[in-house]
């Protein structure tokens, strides 16, 4: 099926996933826009998980992901620190870390990526590759 409806370069952007925003509102979590606030982040001591959302309007699972990653961060006993990826971003970090599908979880260790997670998965799962990442050495 085809969408037919002409292209409008001057539409103004959708609001927000109202799930997205409640990450920085309620739980205060930031939005990283640049490779400095990237890298100024994921620098800091102990462990973090990026969210790269992707596009809530084209992906149903980037809502669940949002529901899913504080629940996991108090599984974890908040073990990991967490950011959401902007737009601006995004692409470039997720070729890099080649954690291409969304939504997608990225880990890190003092500034050194250490694994990925893409897609909802079976809570298990999640522990088992999250206990299995967070277990890896910086270096």
């Amino acid at each position: 099926m085809h969408d037919h409806a002409p292209h409008d370069d001057h539409a103004t952007p959708a609001a927000p996933h109202p799930l997205l925003t409640r990450l920085e509102v309620e739980f205060g979590w930031p939005s990283l826009h640049s490779r400095h606030d990237l890298a100024e982040f994921t620098a800091r001591p102990g462990a973090h998980c990026l969210f790269i959302p992707g596009d809530p309007r084209r992906n149903l699972e980037t809502a669940d992901a949002a529901v899913i990653l504080p629940e996991l961060r108090v599984a974890f006993q908040h073990a990991f620190d967490c950011a959401l990826v902007g737009d601006g971003i995004e692409a470039g970090l997720r070729e890099e870390t080649r954690a291409l599908k969304t939504p997608g979880l990225l880990f890190y260790r003092e500034g050194r990526f250490l694994g990925a997670i893409e897609k909802v998965r079976d809570w298990s799962d999640y522990l088992d590759r999250i206990t299995h990442i967070l277990q890896r050495p910086s270096v």
